[in-house]
């Protein structure tokens, strides 16, 4: 860009990274009696990984949230070292306690056959987009639910794959476009404020892998209905869970009661059997990091490997 040209204005639907931090940070409480879809999401997930040759060493939970996943992981793949990272310090905190009562209730049960078991899992506070992990030190990525709170993907992309090892999978979930449909149409008859993040396409993130420097992208989707009895249902369910909106465009300050009123009369109007729609869009991918062609200033890697005689 020309030293002159006009700086792009910030679009409205980027996320505010410290107040994504923050309310994740306000729900870690009350995040676990909420979280109904995300640990539905996340069992789908894990069952994918039952048609993946794959015998992890290390695995990072990019995006761990109060920790849902690490047991299952560890279960999954018993013996495997498992680092949790979240940007939300209460969410890290929450994490680490859940996998303490665990590991006491194990260590119960087993007594002394438990000598020798798998290592706690380590946590760390982090943003997922710059992760506080060396360089190729992980055999699995997990980040189940994370990517639509990131407000550069590809930049988190390319530090999944800084952190894996060569042979490593990526595995995740995200929202995609048609997310919280309802959610939009309720709010356009309202402002014209931003309300809800802007998700990416399925087809576009499987670019961003490849641009990202991973092989054999699998992108594939699925639409999932929640039905609530009332407006304030669905809309205290998404705060529970810290899903409020963090876009730059929102509107500052308290949400009236007469624009609240507004909001849940339109939401009621979409109403299908007496029950209120909420659509998610869910999008699952994995890539393999293999080793580079090129490197970093483009040029094209040849790798000679000395064999035998042939004699």
């Amino acid at each position: 860009m020309p030293a002159d040209a006009p700086v792009p204005a910030p679009d409205r639907r980027d996320l505010d990274a410290r107040a994504v931090r923050r309310a994740f940070g306000r729900a870690a409480a009350s995040y676990d009696a909420a979280a109904v879809l995300q640990r539905e999401v996340g069992a789908r997930l894990a069952e994918r990984l039952e048609v993946v040759r794959l015998a992890p060493a290390a695995i990072l939970d990019a995006g761990c949230g109060t920790g849902e996943a690490i047991g299952e992981l560890a279960a999954r793949y018993p013996g495997v070292r498992i680092a949790a990272v979240d940007a939300a310090l209460p969410m890290v905190q929450q994490a680490r306690m859940r996998s303490m009562r665990g590991r006491s209730v194990l260590a119960r049960l087993l007594g002394p056959l438990g000598r020798g078991r798998a290592a706690a899992p380590a946590f760390a506070c982090g943003d997922v987009a710059a992760l506080p992990l060396r360089a190729a030190c992980v055999d699995l990525v997990w980040s189940n639910l994370v990517l639509q709170w990131v407000a550069d993907p590809p930049l988190a992309l390319a530090e999944f794959r800084r952190v894996l090892r060569v042979g490593g999978l990526l595995t995740f979930t995200t929202f995609g476009p048609d997310t919280l449909k309802e959610l939009v149409r309720a709010f356009a008859r309202i402002d014209g404020y931003t309300h809800v993040n802007r998700f990416v396409d399925m087809h576009d993130l499987g670019d961003m892998l490849v641009d990202a420097g991973f092989a054999d992208p699998v992108m594939d989707m699925e639409m999932i209905t929640v039905t609530y009895a009332t407006p304030a249902a669905l809309l205290a369910e998404l705060r529970a869970i810290g899903a409020t909106n963090q876009t730059r465009g929102r509107p500052r300050g308290l949400t009236g009661r007469h624009r609240r009123r507004a909001l849940e009369d339109a939401l009621a109007s979409l109403a299908r059997d007496g029950r209120i729609p909420a659509t998610f869009e869910v999008v699952y991918g994995h890539a393999w990091k293999v080793e580079p062609t090129r490197t970093a200033d483009g040029r094209s890697i040849v790798r000679i490997h000395r064999g035998g005689s042939g004699r």
